[in-house]
């Protein structure tokens, strides 16, 4: 750090930017790759079984009739029309790069090849990310275009391929992946999701996908009305959403240099006032999945977007909520937190 003192608020302030990715190095957080065991994706798989081509027929024809996700608008994006997310039917991509503020075990030593998709089918009050998500800032491609953002991902030596905000493109990521595949595309594929989705749609990922990241944003019908645009049916979609991804994928695995090629994480925002439900999320995980998953309880809550026009949300978290929301974690047993997340409650704890 060139000999420069940082102080404590420096200190979180620049933990919460970087998350934390420059302060620790990879760790395995869960079972490693057996020895000379060699890695293939999921995806590639599919493809050896002819599957894969059927899936992404199956799935392009969901653009017609419009029910990729729990809003099912109906609309014909094939047409020009949009729906509830105002996506159209070809991708569009505000960015993509390698990311260091993902969690260790995604971020590695060159980044996760993250694709920031624009548009969303949950728009939160909130969002970190409204003029991607709300305003729809970016450039449309084709999908032969994704295929080769994917591509120079893994070129540039990335550590995976993390689609963010993906559930409105999904058609588009399977057909991308077919032809990045025939490319020589060999990185596992990241589904970084709001959580909000549709278990039908989930089954046509299953074999496809490597690494699921949702988010569990509520545990509460009403809270998830009121911040996420009326998705009162929120949490318990998430909650099947969630299990079905775990069936799939379970737990995180990593290799020898902490890198995880298949598994679950699961994301969990602490908001001011118990907005997000922290007690109730921990323990359904608890009871629900098991006390070894991944689980992410993220300290970054800050006021975007329209949270100014609610009181009870129109504030950062405290230290204590913060704290409180960890010590239900251990309460109920779960062994597999997020090392940021560790490391910020060890940090308020001594000071």
């Amino acid at each position: 750090m060139s000999g420069m003192e940082i102080t404590r608020r420096d200190f979180i302030k620049n933990f919460i930017i970087m998350g934390g990715s420059l302060l620790f190095y990879p760790v395995s957080l869960s079972a490693e790759q057996k020895k000379g065991e060699q890695w293939h994706p999921a995806y590639e798989k599919l493809e050896k079984e002819g599957k894969l081509a059927q899936r992404v027929e199956q799935a392009y024809a969901m653009f017609e009739d419009c029910q990729l996700c729990p809003r099912r608008c109906g609309v014909n994006r094939l047409k020009g029309e949009r729906g509830f997310c105002r996506a159209p039917a070809r991708p569009v991509v505000f960015s993509s790069q390698p990311h260091f503020g993902e969690e260790i075990s995604l971020v590695g030593k060159n980044g996760s090849g993250t694709i920031f998709f624009s548009n969303c089918n949950l728009r939160c009050i909130f969002c970190q990310n409204w003029p991607i998500s709300h305003e729809g800032k970016g450039n449309v491609i084709q999908d032969e275009g994704l295929a080769d953002i994917m591509i120079h991902i893994q070129k540039i030596g990335c550590h995976n391929i993390n689609f963010v905000t993906p559930t409105h493109v999904m058609p588009n990521i399977l057909n991308a992946t077919r032809i990045a595949l025939k490319k020589g595309l060999r990185l596992p594929l990241v589904y970084n999701t709001s959580g909000y989705e549709r278990l039908e749609i989930l089954k046509i990922l299953d074999g496809i996908m490597d690494i699921y990241m949702p988010d569990m944003k509520y545990m509460d019908a009403d809270q998830a009305g009121k911040y996420s645009s009326g998705a009162s049916d929120y949490p318990e979609l998430a909650k099947k959403a969630i299990t079905e991804m775990n069936r799939q994928v379970g737990e995180l695995l990593t290799d020898k240099r902490g890198i995880a090629f298949r598994g679950l994480i699961i994301r969990h925002l602490v908001m001011p006032n118990r907005v997000a439900g922290t007690e109730k999320f921990v323990r359904w995980v608890a009871e629900t999945l098991s006390k070894s998953t991944y689980v992410n309880i993220m300290p970054q809550y800050r006021v975007e977007y329209k949270a100014f026009n609610y009181p009870e949300i129109a504030r950062g978290i405290t230290v204590q909520e913060f704290l409180q929301a960890m010590g239900w974690a251990e309460t109920y047993g779960l062994t597999n937190l997020d090392p940021h997340s560790v490391a910020v409650r060890d940090f308020y704890h001594r000071r």
